[in-house]
């Protein structure tokens, strides 16, 4: 176990220790933890406590458990979150497809600075993309990740890139998205979202500002959604 301070109860050395791990990456995300048995050796502890961490983790958003499975690394996923805002005819059982109109790196605009949380007018890397359902565009989205850490996306032939980026992320910089923030707003359609979404300039558009972080908290992406408001649905059931 790495050094940890000896102050705290064995369990929560242990938890920060855990933490530390999922934090370097050490498990895929399709590799379990080792088993309890073996975990709870592993750190001179009891199978109850080290069932106790893991619940504390599960908790906590870092690890989810599987009956019969084992536990595993949490990773957000969003490949069906935008169904929840637009309808698109076909169900939620495919991913959108994605195609990347231009790359290039930039200093950060002043409202892109303070949602990543480094300075003004750092470099970042931006991506303006456009997202397709059965090849009829319904999402325009410019994205911006902090530099040099995401050097590896900035270099990669874009059509290695797939789909969804943050599969790429972890697979290319080891880096884990584990949860997001989302706000939502109505704006108007500028001339080259209106080319790219086949609508009039000046028709509605919903907006969704996305704030994207690791498992530590540290911001990794910020983006930008843009769709039509004419597709546009909100529903939440209150009791």
């Amino acid at each position: 176990m790495a050094q940890t301070d000896q102050r705290l109860p064995l369990h929560a050395r242990v938890k920060d220790d855990l933490i530390r791990r999922v934090r370097a990456n050490e498990w895929a995300s399709t590799t379990p933890l080792p088993p309890e048995s073996a975990l709870a050796a592993e750190y001179g502890i009891s199978v109850g406590t080290l069932r106790r961490v893991l619940a504390e983790l599960a908790a906590d958003g870092i690890l989810e458990r599987h009956q019969g499975r084992g536990t595993y690394v949490r990773r957000a996923t969003f490949q069906h979150s935008l169904f929840r805002f637009f309808r698109m005819q076909g169900g939620t059982g495919q991913t959108p497809g994605s195609r990347i109109l231009e790359r290039n790196t930039q200093d950060a605009p002043t409202h892109v600075a303070a949602a990543l949380n480094v300075q003004g007018h750092s470099q970042v890397l931006h991506l303006h993309r456009l997202r397709l359902w059965q090849d009829t565009p319904f999402l325009v989205e410019d994205i911006w990740l902090p530099l040099p850490q995401f050097q590896p996306i900035a270099e990669i032939n874009l059509n290695e890139l797939g789909s969804l980026l943050y599969p790429e992320y972890e697979n290319r910089i080891g880096l884990i998205i584990g949860s997001a923030t989302e706000e939502l707003s109505v704006t108007q359609a500028t001339d080259g979202q209106a080319v790219l979404l086949n609508c009039k300039g000046g028709d509605p558009l919903v907006k969704i500002n996305r704030i994207a972080r690791t498992h530590t908290g540290d911001v990794a992406e910020y983006r930008e959604s843009y769709g039509l408001a004419s597709s546009f649905r909100y529903q939440v059931e209150i009791n």
